[in-house]
């Protein structure tokens, strides 16, 4: 079976499983719970959407069972700032409830944007290095973006541990994936230039 499928059945389910979160533990009059349900449980759904309408080749491969139940149990951990919010019904000012949404917004931007000229630009150029646009700012403007959106997520709880599953993941999946995609490209006219002149992660920085 496809990666992709596991990847999806989770990200599909993350609307539900907060909100039953929500309901066992009694914050269904809570703000910050409905707002981080807001954020994460429709990034699942418009993940799944992304995922039908402009897919990206490396969740099309095929994947055995074994790593598949675990690519989607990982992602499990993603719901821990969820969890901590219901278990501890956090109530976050109105301040750091607009730079969550903030950082959201444009993580969600630099993620499907970039996804969406990665899928066109490979149709029409299969074997074609992608330089300009989004990729001009950073090699890996989709983790990027994926970054903002998960630091947002992690800074609800207002708890250091919500960063622990974060931190986790780009470690034994983000990193190691940006350097093999740098390794793959290798091989491409023009990527020693473009390695040298634009960032491996966070535009302009590094």
């Amino acid at each position: 079976m496809k990666l992709k499928y596991y990847i999806d059945s989770n990200k599909g389910i993350t609307f539900i499983a907060i909100l039953v979160m929500m309901a066992v533990y009694h914050q269904l009059q809570n703000t910050t719970a409905w707002v981080y349900l807001a954020l994460h449980g429709t990034y699942g759904i418009l993940w799944v959407l992304k995922s039908r309408i402009f897919p990206d080749a490396s969740w099309e491969r095929k994947s055995s069972l074994w790593f598949g139940l675990v690519s989607e149990f990982s992602l499990v951990l993603y719901w821990f700032p969820a969890w901590w919010i219901m278990w501890k019904g956090v109530q976050a000012p109105p301040w750091l409830l607009a730079i969550v949404i903030s950082l959201y917004a444009f993580g969600v931007f630099f993620v499907f944007t970039a996804d969406m000229q990665k899928y066109t630009t490979l149709k029409l150029q299969p074997d074609g290095l992608i330089t300009n646009g989004m990729f001009s700012l950073s090699r890996n403007i989709n983790y990027f973006g994926e970054f903002l959106i998960y630091v947002a997520y992690a800074i609800m709880p207002m708890t250091w541990l919500a960063f622990i599953p974060l931190t986790a993941m780009m470690l034994t999946f983000w990193i190691p994936n940006m350097v093999r995609k740098d390794k793959v490209l290798a091989c491409l006219p023009g990527f020693e230039e473009y390695r040298k002149k634009i960032k491996f992660f966070f535009p302009f920085l590094f």
